[in-house]
């Protein structure tokens, strides 16, 4: 019986990218799981570890040994295995020996194309400790790091510098060497609170030796939630809640090794700048948490997380606070000198900002936009006047000294600006509504205004950039169209806009200042209604799908996106009737047959040419239900209309049970395609049933 043992490999390195280092964790362990997998060894959990000077995987319960396999080796024919005295010639002589057995012990092999000498055996599975140096060589190889580097005189590559790598299975070091370092089992603690050397026994000491000897705390989710628990509790004593964000709180995780939470305060003066200025102060620059009253008003107080437990806390505090203090200054000379100058002063030096070399300055984009949010405007129900003039101040903004300083409150200080200088609320609301949202669960507009300005922008930038061939390839987007198209689409989803999409990519490719391609605006409308996958699929649209239904939506091309998602939940509840399997079947049985039919199939019915009483039936009742469904489907009450075609079932089985649909009378055979042409054209003006499976 195979025993078995932890595994735990550990690499240690120079301070690694905070922001990368939980998603290298996670790479880190994958690959060792997938190399493990195609090794064919048996195992438990796969638990990751990582802080900022290491990554460390453990794998529980691992076997000791692949297990054996069978193998089969064919060898020469037969026929030129043997001469004509039945001796085995040099062919057959050779292939056993290569497989390390006698002649006799060959077996036969008989296929179709003849008789062939074949070797069956067993092959002994390797010993694992022989397989994990190039299993974590092969997962290191394959991490995303952007960018390798090397140190030394070695010819190793890696994100950081390795200084130590610990290798152990069970109590047994596995002898290797990785990333041009002696793998061993030694390990060291914190820089500067235990930097000695920690021999580790075995893949369960671990984690404890590290915290107890090493002042480390190496389990990621361990550390993260300490750091929030500890930022929680320091807030408190100030009377206050932390503002904790979680992107903030996985790059402090990576950024210490042993979290102690420290309490700093600013000058309350500060607090008359926009709460969004010292917050992004606190956050983006300096790591630190802000704090809020029971009111969710901004106090005068931060929580910074340090890596070291110092015998003078103090001293780490008001060493915070002297590096926050300027940044804080430079806000506010930031906010009191843009406002001497009114936003749209800088609507003309915008004229001097490249958007894009083809599609020209930020100013031209500007133009187009506010062409463009005036015809969202008046098709959703909005001001066209107050979308024009949204449009107009929209990138004003980039140009003011504090959103040069903070390119993440774009948007957001065009709103204060606005304000100040008495623009209407609405087109103020609108210039921070333009960027949303801005990912994945985050706000739509909420105003008309908004929508009309964030929908033109996003569109005017994904027609542009297909326009000079520049389109998303792999993970590949620097314009951000996915999220573009995306925000676009729940903007009009989630908000109940009908908006005509394909008009709307006509008028974006007509302002470009070159033509586009003719073929430019469907694949820009395929591209854009493909981001709805996801969105569906993954369940954001809170009703569950499958891929062939979003598929026999997106077939009948709907050209509103409210219109898909019509037509989509209405599919969804037909599925749900008795009858929709056998019409699904039946519109994928008419589907292949008008595919394969040899000649046009035409659109209108001869009903002197129905001669069998299943087809007459079926024709009156097509007739009766369309005149009844085509009204709805014109008014998309798309689930009312299904329901009234399921009531087809039975008719349309009749059918097919006893008409001959390639009758060898070309005018019937003709006549009978226009049947189910005509059938299959009531259900398209919802799905493509026949995409369904069934």
């Amino acid at each position: 019986m195979t025993s078995m043992r932890d595994f735990l490999v550990e690499i240690g390195t120079e301070e690694l990218p905070p922001k990368s280092l939980l998603t290298l964790a996670a790479a880190f362990a994958d690959g060792i799981a997938k190399g493990l997998k195609d090794a064919g060894l048996e195992h438990g959990a796969v638990e990751r570890y990582a802080t900022p000077r290491r990554l460390a995987v453990r794998v529980r319960r691992l076997a000791d040994q692949q297990p054996d396999r069978a193998i089969e080796k064919r060898g020469p024919p037969l026929k030129a295995a043997f001469d004509a005295q039945g001796a085995p010639t040099q062919a057959a002589l050779a292939f056993a020996r290569g497989c390390g057995v006698e002649v006799s012990a060959l077996e036969r092999l008989e296929t179709p194309k003849g008789v062939w000498l074949v070797h069956r055996g067993t092959e002994a599975g390797a010993r694992t400790v022989s397989l994990l140096p190039g299993i974590v060589q092969a997962s290191l190889d394959a991490l995303p790091i952007a960018k390798r580097m090397r140190w030394g005189a070695g010819e190793a590559e890696f994100v950081r510098p390795v200084h130590w790598v610990l290798m152990l299975f069970g109590r047994e070091e596995v002898p290797c060497e990785v990333l041009g370092v002696r793998a061993g089992t030694v390990t060291y603690g914190h820089r500067f609170m235990a930097p000695r050397a920690i021999n580790i026994s075995s893949p369960a000491a671990y984690v404890p030796a590290l915290h107890k000897r090493g002042r480390v705390m190496a389990d990621i989710h361990e550390r993260r939630e300490a750091i929030r628990q500890g930022v929680t509790v320091t807030a408190q004593r100030l009377n206050g809640v932390a503002v904790i964000d979680d992107a903030l709180l996985d790059e402090v995780t990576a950024l210490v090794e042993w979290p102690v939470p420290l309490a700093g305060r600013f000058d309350a003066q500060f607090l008359e700048l926009p709460p969004e200025v010292p917050i992004a102060t606190m956050q983006d620059h300096q790591r630190y948490f802000p704090v809020r009253d029971a009111q969710g008003r901004l106090m005068p107080w931060f929580v910074t997380v340090a890596n070291i437990e110092s015998s003078d806390p103090a001293q780490v505090v008001a060493g915070n606070e002297r590096v926050v203090r300027p940044r804080l200054s430079d806000a506010a000379f930031f906010w009191a000198s843009d406002r001497q100058h009114r936003l749209e002063a800088r609507c003309e030096p915008l004229k001097r900002v490249t958007f894009q070399t083809q599609l020209g300055s930020l100013h031209d984009k500007t133009e187009r936009v506010r062409r463009l949010a005036r015809s969202v405007a008046e098709s959703i129900g909005g001001d066209p006047s107050l979308a024009d003039r949204a449009a107009q101040l929209s990138k004003c903004d980039l140009l003011t000294a504090m959103v040069g300083e903070f390119p993440e409150l774009q948007g957001l200080m065009g709103r204060y600006y606005a304000r100040h200088d008495g623009e209407p609320a609405e087109v103020c609301e609108a210039l921070r509504e333009q960027y949303l949202p801005r990912f994945a669960g985050d706000d739509t507009p909420a105003t008309r205004t908004g929508m009309a300005v964030a929908i033109a922008d996003k569109l005017d930038t994904i027609v542009g950039i297909f326009a000079t061939g520049q389109k998303p390839t792999g993970t590949r987007d620097p314009f951000g169209l996915r999220r573009a198209a995306l925000g676009l689409l729940r903007t009009a989803v989630e908000r109940r806009l009908d908006l005509d999409l394909d008009r709307l990519i006509g008028e974006a490719l007509a302002a470009l200042p070159f033509a586009a391609q003719e073929s430019a605006a469907r694949e820009i409308y395929d591209y854009i209604f493909e981001r709805l996958r996801a969105y569906y699929l993954e369940g954001d649209a809170e009703f569950s799908i499958t891929t062939e239904m979003f598929d026999a939506v997106l077939a009948t091309r709907p050209v509103s996106p409210l219109d898909f998602d019509s037509r989509l939940r209405a599919l969804a509840g037909f599925l749900r009737l008795p009858d929709s399997q056998s019409l699904a079947a039946a519109n994928k049985r008419i589907a292949n047959i008008l595919r394969k039919a040899a000649e046009p199939v035409r659109e209108s019915v001869d009903d002197d040419l129905l001669r069998d009483p299943a087809e007459q039936i079926l024709a009156e009742q097509i007739d009766a239900v369309g005149r009844l469904v085509e009204p709805m489907f014109a008014a998309r009450q798309y689930t009312e209309a299904l329901q009234k075609l399921a009531v087809l079932r039975k008719a349309v089985d009749d059918f097919f049970d006893s008409v001959m649909v390639m009758a060898e009378d070309p005018a019937l055979r003709a006549n009978r395609l226009a049947l189910l042409r005509r059938l299959q054209s009531l259900f398209m003006h919802a799905a493509d049933l026949s995409r369904l499976p069934g």
